[in-house]
């Protein structure tokens, strides 16, 4: 009987998640309703929504922050103890003017705040589809929906048509993405020299040249207790480059406890990814993360994941040989990013790394 019950019960989640998606309004669409309750399929488990315990004083726990004007080595001292004990540092003086990423925040909240039949039109769930609006990429994978909505625009080796975007925010991307990746090319030269390397060594392993850039847009949520905006994972990328407003709500997991991410006029925030821990084994960090649910909104934040070229995105990588040089034995086996990708989209954002499953 019992487990009769558990099919019913999980028969209604999966319909409900269904009727969800076939209105193509979204978490927004929800909002707009007049709903005053959070919808059942976005209950999540009471431990999995708390904050940390009251006891727990967390106030020293500070997500680094690098100033990129800092020269000689110091700055490469702090990317590579932020990089191997945070796994996320925030950045300022980046080279990235105010103005484009204004611009850019303001660009997502026109396309998400459109009519909802504008909006409609841009929905789907199709991998192929280079840019797509949809409610929770793994919906109907996950057990409890998260409290947002997403717009990605995929740039295969780095590029896409600038009239595939939706008007509502096309200039503003096209803007932010030629910055993002000057960025993301600094960095890469910058995080290289942290493992003791020559600069351009990450950027030989051609590791980072297609992005896919997905912007989100949490609602205010009447029930902030009950849901998260997203739960807690760690990205698949080798690295994540994350622009965020001033809502706050993100947080990281450092030494067991829940850090707020605190905004910072002007900064980005830089993830170290899964694929980045695996072939520096082990040396960085890749960060797990959550954004909880808030009663003010929107949040809005726009994440930009970095992948192998298309060409290699069924090269295997491994370890780096230079980082094993050191008396290391690899903790990893080797893995492309489509297999990678594969098995993280399988298990779903379920708390858990994907990691694990490809150690030695």
């Amino acid at each position: 009987m019992a487990t009769m019950r558990k099919h019913e019960h999980e028969h209604e989640l999966y319909k409900a998640k269904v009727d969800f998606d076939q209105t193509k309004a979204g978490v927004k669409g929800l909002l707009d309703s007049g709903v005053l309750k959070v919808p059942q399929i976005f209950v999540h488990p009471p431990e999995t929504v708390q904050q940390n315990p009251s006891s727990c004083n967390v106030s020293d726990l500070q997500v680094p922050v690098i100033d990129f004007e800092t020269i000689g080595g110091e700055i490469v001292d702090e990317i590579r103890n932020a990089a191997g004990k945070w796994g996320i540092f925030q950045v300022i003086n980046h080279g990235i003017v105010a103005s484009v990423m204004e611009e850019m925040i303001e660009g997502i909240r026109r396309f998400h705040e459109q009519p909802q039949e504008v909006k409609m039109e841009w929905y789907s769930r199709e991998n192929e589809e280079k840019v797509k609006y949809y409610s929770n990429g793994d919906l109907y994978v996950s057990k409890a929906v998260s409290w947002r909505d997403s717009i990605s625009c995929h740039y295969a080796d780095g590029a896409l048509d600038p009239n595939q975007l939706p008007h509502a925010f096309r200039g503003p991307i096209s803007n932010y993405m030629e910055s993002i990746m000057k960025l993301k090319n600094k960095l890469l030269e910058l995080l290289s020299e942290a493992l003791g390397l020559q600069p351009n060594h990450l950027t030989t392993l051609d590791c980072m040249k297609t992005a896919t850039l997905v912007c989100h847009y949490y609602p205010c949520c009447p029930e902030p207790n009950l849901t998260l905006g997203a739960t807690k994972h760690s990205d698949p990328s080798f690295l994540t480059i994350l622009l965020q407003d001033t809502i706050g709500g993100l947080q990281v997991l450092h030494q067991n406890q829940w850090v707020d991410v605190k905004p910072i006029k002007g900064a980005l925030i830089v993830h170290i990814g899964d694929l980045m821990q695996l072939i520096t084994n082990d040396k960085f960090k890749s960060v797990e993360h959550r954004v909880r649910a808030r009663p003010i909104g929107p949040r809005i934040s726009a994440a930009c994941f970095f992948y192998p070229s298309v060409a290699n995105s069924c090269k295997a990588y491994g370890p780096i040989k230079e980082v094993l040089e050191e008396n290391n034995v690899p903790v990893y086996r080797e893995t492309s990013h489509k297999e990678y990708m594969a098995y993280y989209k399988a298990k779903g954002l379920d708390g858990t790394s994907s990691l694990p499953f490809f150690k030695l």
